[in-house]
């Protein structure tokens, strides 16, 4: 994951430092009058307009000035008369956020479900499968995808162009797959594949249709219906997957148990709301005839090998010499005519030669069955495993809630009822905890090394915590802002929460720097409070919409290309919005707190301590 957002800090990373130079040199110059009497003289047409912009700017600055002198005075004045109040309040509506999150009142996942303009149709038939069969199904996984564009586009207004733009069809390989699913490493693009088979659909595109592609994707399903003798059918909608919602590895030393295991947990899934596309890796390969000997073989002395080598001479036949015609070389094979090669019955009819040089019927010394043999063996710590995978449509079923039940009562059971049966979680789940482990170190390091910075210039160990206690308050913005917009939180959600950690310090921090300043002036903590909340109201007012408004177009776009992008905005946009009511309430009352603490502490009066603290400042 971090692979794919990697170029998004370093973006703005570069934007930071460039905009740290214009901040401390290129604005200053701007900003002076030098130079500018041309540029007066050259825009005086224009004064009309600008004295209209100018009554405006007035305007709202007296509206900004009056909704700063009476509203906020008042209410910060009353946060501070009830402080501890206020701080309940704010830790209770903290909790309140987190344990709606805790208590899957508000849904996770690991990637946002984005519509996709195209739907995908896996199909794998057993190895072997004739290719006449394979297309014989696939045409009816496309009559089924043309019905349902006659079906959307009947509830279309007239002269609406079609939801099926175009559709291919695939046979002997998977050309979309991306490495998911329990087919995945079985996939064979070369040699003889069958068994393979794929349609693509291309849809209208997102920002026309009426409809999303995962619903389309469904009733695609429903209409294609239940299909016999195929090994997997999956239908898929999304522009980005992790891996597959539900896949869960299991293994046995015994390959029988092992396979019940797996169709006991098939099952158990499917009965979960909202899963689909239920398959395993276990996958039967091509027809094979199964050779064996009978107690009577066994005591002539005939062995497996012995009997494998003769029925292969037989039938496929011996080399017993190489004829040089020209520049090519024809080999010579001995073996039985056509018509006694054709059927089961003709190897139960041949004779073996035993090692005196007698022969014997085969039935005498031999048996044979038909059956399949193994498309693959997969193994894990040199143990039989077999994945079982599926695909959770989110607007029914969380696949997390699914796995986190999986986990913690369903597999438990099925390791009482099946001794020796170890599981694992692959897939979306495996990718979900390598990303959230990696982002919890580093979010961790990312404040300690925001503490340190803050700690250094205020030569305190606790003013930086009132600082940074906006950061827990702006990811509740961001939880908040998620609800609002109907989005469940997923991986880039927490990306965008831990970028919004270093932005919402910022007016904390000159909040604090203001405070300071003037208690070293002799003000009293309650005055600089008022005073430092009046003045830097407009600064942190701007900061706050300058960037909501900046991310505004990226939140609200409907392209889809822009969907990956808007969990991340959502959580830095509304983060940002939410902590600047932090900011100008709570951070002021926290730091009426912390003076109420060192006062306990210390046993020093208001008048006391700040005497010491305007000598100490000179």
């Amino acid at each position: 994951m971090g692979k794919i957002m990697g170029q998004i800090p370093l973006v703005v990373i570069a934007v930071l430092l460039v905009s740290l130079v214009e901040a401390l040199i290129i604005l200053p110059a701007h900003l002076s009058s030098s130079g500018a009497g041309w540029l007066k003289r050259l825009l005086r047409p224009l004064d009309p307009v600008f004295a209209a912009i100018e009554r405006v700017q007035s305007a709202v600055q007296r509206g900004l000035e009056w909704v700063i002198r009476v509203p906020y005075r008042q209410t910060l004045e009353i946060a501070l008369q009830w402080r501890y109040l206020t701080m309940a309040i704010a830790v209770a509506l903290l909790l309140t956020v987190f344990g709606m999150i805790g208590g899957g009142l508000i849904k996770f996942s690991l990637m946002p479900k984005v519509d996709a303009d195209n739907m995908v149709a896996k199909l794998t038939m057993p190895q072997g499968t004739p290719v006449r069969q394979t297309e014989a199904i696939l045409a009816r996984v496309e009559a089924a995808a043309f019905e349902l564009a006659r079906e959307v586009d009947g509830r279309s207004p007239d002269g609406a162009p079609s939801v099926l733009k175009h559709i291919s069809t695939t046979v002997g390989q998977h050309p979309s797959a991306r490495g998911h699913g329990p087919t995945a490493s079985n996939m064979s693009t070369s040699g003889d594949a069958s068994h393979l088979g794929e349609i693509n659909v291309e849809l209208l595109g997102s920002e026309e249709r009426t409809v999303g592609s995962v619903p389309l994707a469904n009733r695609w399903r429903e209409l294609v219906g239940e299909v016999g003798g195929v090994v997997s059918l999956s239908f898929s909608a999304s522009s980005f997957t992790a891996g597959d919602a539900l896949s869960v590895q299991l293994a046995h030393r015994d390959f029988e148990t092992l396979l019940e295991a797996v169709d006991q947990l098939e099952s158990i899934v499917a009965e979960y709301p909202g899963v689909g596309d239920i398959a395993n890796s276990f996958l039967p390969g091509k027809k094979e005839l199964k050779l064996g000997l009978t107690n009577e073989g066994r005591s002539l002395g005939l062995n497996l090998a012995d009997l494998a080598r003769q029925v292969r001479q037989g039938f496929y036949g011996e080399e017993v010499q190489r004829i040089q015609r020209g520049r090519d070389d024809i080999r010579v094979m001995v073996r039985y005519p056509a018509s006694d090669r054709r059927s089961l019955g003709d190897i139960e009819a041949m004779r073996i030669r035993l090692s005196d040089g007698s022969e014997v019927p085969f039935n005498t010394v031999a048996t044979v069955e038909e059956g399949r043999g193994y498309a693959a063996i997969n193994r894990t710590d040199r143990r039989r495993v077999v994945t079982i995978t599926a695909d959770v449509d989110d607007t029914v079923a969380n696949a997390n809630e699914i796995n986190m039940d999986l986990r913690s009562a369903v597999l438990p059971r099925m390791v009482h009822d099946f001794p020796g049966l170890t599981y694992d979680f692959e897939g979306e789940q495996r990718a979900q905890k390598e990303s959230l482990g990696s982002l919890k170190l580093n979010f961790v390091i990312a404040q300690f090394a925001i503490f340190a910075l803050l700690a250094i210039p205020f030569r305190s160990y606790s003013q930086p915590l009132i600082v940074m206690s906006a950061i827990p308050f702006g990811l509740v913005g961001g939880v908040v802002g998620h609800i609002i917009m109907g989005l469940g939180l997923s991986m880039l959600s927490l990306f965008g929460m831990v970028a919004l950690t270093g932005v919402v310090v910022n007016d904390s921090l000159i909040m604090i720097d203001l405070i300071n300043r003037e208690r070293a002036e002799g003000i009293s903590v309650d005055q600089a409070i008022r005073d430092s909340g009046a003045r830097r109201f407009r600064p942190i007012l701007l900061t706050t919409l300058t960037t909501f408004l900046g991310l505004s177009p990226m939140i609200f776009e409907t392209s889809m290309q822009a969907q990956f992008l808007i969990p991340m905005a959502v959580s830095l946009g509304f983060g940002v919005l939410f902590a600047t009511a932090i900011t100008l309430i709570l951070v002021p009352t926290e730091y009426r707190i912390l003076e109420d603490i060192k006062g306990w502490f210390s046993g020093e009066t208001e008048t006391v301590r700040l005497s010491r603290q305007v000598k100490e400042a000179s």
